[in-house]
């Protein structure tokens, strides 16, 4: 009977062990905290937990004082996702910025400042970088989160990026394996399958991953994507030939396997949070993201049973389990041993010039500024314009509550600006609204979202002297009398690109 005990009580401290859960508010929670005391060994943040540095801080040191070598994950991407500035917007450009630039020493200069904040705040797992290698312009969630559409272009800023946070002590976690970028459907809502041949993956959504693999991530997140190609049934997070076959046999992968989030409906929608987690161990996951919808300590209880309830059954192997729990505490032993030579690494770029850029401590605005494409040659502006914010519907993976554009920074450069934002064509409220000051037109996606491009065409007969800043993949034709592509909604591409309309320069 003790023996019986002894095991049970073994099994649920590794069902809890492979969950990493959200919570709500900017404290933890008292269920939290008496969780993480029983073995739960990750939590993951997102933008609701998040105020200020100094209360994550406290938040974090706070969870450790339960225990010392808990996991505090976090998706914090910089450029169009962040958690950090979910409030502002982010101080670094994303990822298709960077790859834009093509200078990988940035790309590692930036990731490792980020890494720098991240650690500062008691932050150990990122949820990045995006790897996906985004062949098809028409994705709905990728985008401007892949460093670009050739395979070995993301190659090496993934790995750079890779190199970089996990040089300030963070680990790193490349997504979404084994690749979301020739996707037509958005797996928060439902589940997409990538018709590709096993060639054809090798050659292009594998890359990446390999260069990150050689670079050392600590971590990769699987995708809640079909591909028949491996297996005609089940989603990558829940394919044992796809996270067993290909990534640990055949890619050589030793690291954490994460899942992207249980409560996206490709999983939830199809097979169910309870069902889909432990299948996804089964399969060869070692930790299980849920929190981003699902943030209370009723959904912690209900897998970490079901997870027990399938060794006793017999459905999930007890040794699959134990070894998944054993990968969470290897990383969390990792992260450990790192912590205190976090802010090291980062120094050089918050001191000084930061390493390929030319740039001093704002790394993020610098990079920014490098990866404008400005096509026209219209005097700068300095006088009080009219700021129209084509506003297309935010993918889940960006949130609707991070600001983008170009207006705030606009408005404080040229004193009297206004600004409207439309959902739809409205070109006559925009002119109405405009009056004789000159438009400034932003978009995000024009090639994606078939009103946007007949709203600035109507715009532009009227008036051809608007300048236009696309902030999403610039895909459409460059016009306007003046075109700005930022490669990014981030915070400092909306500065960048203000910059270049009014020709002032932050000092």
């Amino acid at each position: 009977m003790t023996t019986l005990v002894s095991t049970t009580d073994t099994v649920t401290r590794d069902a809890l062990a492979v969950l990493q859960p959200g919570f709500t508010g900017t404290t933890p929670p008292d269920w939290l905290l008496r969780r993480v005391g029983e073995g739960l060994a990750s939590v993951g943040l997102f933008g609701r937990n998040i105020h200020s540095p100094e209360q994550l801080a406290a938040l974090t040191a706070r969870l450790r004082a339960e225990r010392d070598d808990v996991l505090v994950a976090i998706d914090e991407e910089g450029g169009d996702v962040t958690r950090l500035e979910v409030r502002d917007g982010s101080s670094f450009p994303g990822n298709l910025a960077l790859g834009s630039v093509d200078d990988v020493e940035l790309t590692r200069g930036v990731a490792r400042e980020l890494g720098r904040r991240l650690a500062e705040c008691g932050v150990n797992l990122n949820w990045a970088p995006s790897a996906d290698v985004n062949s098809n312009p028409g994705n709905p969630v990728i985008g401007v989160r892949s460093f670009g559409a050739g395979p070995d272009l993301v190659a090496r800023h993934t790995a750079a990026y890779v190199e970089g946070l996990q040089a300030s002590g963070v680990a790193a976690c490349t997504k979404h394996f084994p690749g979301h970028g020739d996707t037509a459907v958005d797996s928060h809502l439902a589940l997409p399958s990538i018709e590709v041949d096993l060639e054809t993956l090798h050659a292009r959504e594998l890359v990446p991953f390999r260069a990150a693999i050689a670079a050392g991530s600590k971590s990769v997140m699987s995708a809640h994507i079909l591909l028949p190609a491996l297996d005609t049934a089940r989603p990558a997070t829940l394919s044992p030939q796809i996270l067993t076959g290909l990534l640990r046999q055949e890619l050589g992968y030793e690291g954490l396997i994460v899942t992207d989030g249980m409560e996206m409906d490709a999983i939830a929608g199809t097979y169910g949070i309870e069902r889909g987690s432990v299948l996804a161990i089964a399969a060869g996951a070692d930790a299980i993201c849920v929190g981003g919808g699902l943030a209370d300590e009723a959904t912690v209880l209900l897998l970490r049973d079901a997870l027990v309830a399938a060794v006793r059954s017999g459905e999930l192997p007890e040794e699959r389990l134990a070894d998944a729990a054993a990968r969470v505490r290897a990383l969390a032993s990792w992260t450990q041993r790192a912590r205190g030579a976090g802010s090291e690494p980062g120094a050089a770029v918050q001191e000084g010039t930061a390493p390929g850029t030319g740039a001093g401590s704002d790394i993020g605005l610098a990079a920014a500024r490098r990866a404008l494409r400005v096509t026209g040659t219209a005097a700068p502006l300095t006088e009080p314009v009219y700021v129209a914010g084509f506003t297309p519907v935010a993918n889940i993976a960006v949130g609707a509550e991070t600001p983008w554009g170009v207006a705030a920074e606009l408005e404080r450069l040229l004193p009297g600006t206004a600004t409207g934002t439309y959902g739809g064509a409205g070109v006559d409220a925009v002119l109405r609204a405009a009056g004789e000051r000159r438009i400034v037109a932003v978009v995000r996606d024009e090639h994606r979202h078939p009103w946007m491009g007949e709203a600035l065409d109507r715009l532009l007969a009227a008036r051809p002297d608007t300048v236009v800043v696309e902030m999403g993949l610039p895909e459409a034709p460059a016009r306007g009398a003046l075109h700005i592509a930022t490669y990014g909604a981030a915070r400092v591409c909306g500065t960048a690109a203000a910059e270049a309309i009014t020709g002032a320069r932050r000092a």
